[in-house]
């Protein structure tokens, strides 16, 4: 079949397009955590540091990405401008959009449909800033660089530190409940599907037509 080559993205578009993933992935974080049936792995830390201290979420948030950016100095990881964006966009919208978030009603209805929502927005913004290729989130980056120096597989090494997460925020306070397990088995799926549509072009891609 004959091709032709797709050119590369713009970098205006790699960066609008970073920005608008950033700014939905604090929505989804919201949206789970408004609903109160289980929050993403990281987020069940973050609200147990919440819940043992007095600063909001949002500045958890912050400081969790912080201390994971760390964690990449000894595995010798290096940050795009997509990774420092996503530590301070997240953090810098969640809040607004809890707040946002807290006058919708409690239904339990309301709050199916908020978590089930936020899982699916979670996968579309994974899939906007990822596949913008300006680099990894601190999470993202922490989980390939022990998948580099320890040899093991991205399955193993990826379950092994939400597991954690999730034990250590449970055991501080943070919500568990069955949007957690939800996201955990629909995140991979939806990613995957956003990232095939949303990957954009660092070269010229040879297109099959």
């Amino acid at each position: 079949m004959p091709t032709r080559m797709r050119p590369a993205a713009r970098p205006w578009r790699r960066s609008v397009q970073l920005l608008v993933g950033l700014v939905l992935y604090a929505a989804s974080i919201a949206m789970l955590v408004d609903a109160g049936l289980g929050s993403m792995p990281w987020d069940v830390l973050t609200q147990g540091v919440v819940r043992r201290t007095d600063l909001s979420f949002g500045t958890v948030t912050l400081l969790v990405g912080l201390v994971v950016l760390a964690c990449w100095i000894p595995l010798r990881q290096r940050p795009g401008v997509g990774t420092v964006a996503n530590v301070i966009v997240i953090s810098a919208l969640v809040d607004p959009f809890l707040t946002v978030l807290a006058g919708l009603p409690g239904s339990l209805g309301v709050r199916i449909t908020l978590a089930a929502a936020g899982i699916v927005l979670n996968g579309l913004a994974t899939g906007l800033y990822v596949g913008a290729r300006l680099g990894p989130g601190p999470r993202d980056g922490l989980m390939t660089g022990l998948v580099r120096r320890t040899g093991r597989s991205v399955r193993l090494v990826r379950t092994s530190i939400e597991v954690a997460v999730v034990a250590v925020g449970w055991l501080l306070g943070g919500t568990v409940g069955w949007a957690t397990l939800a996201y955990a088995l629909a995140i991979g799926p939806l990613v995957h599907l956003f990232l095939a549509w949303l990957t954009v072009a660092e070269v010229e891609d040879p297109v099959t037509v």
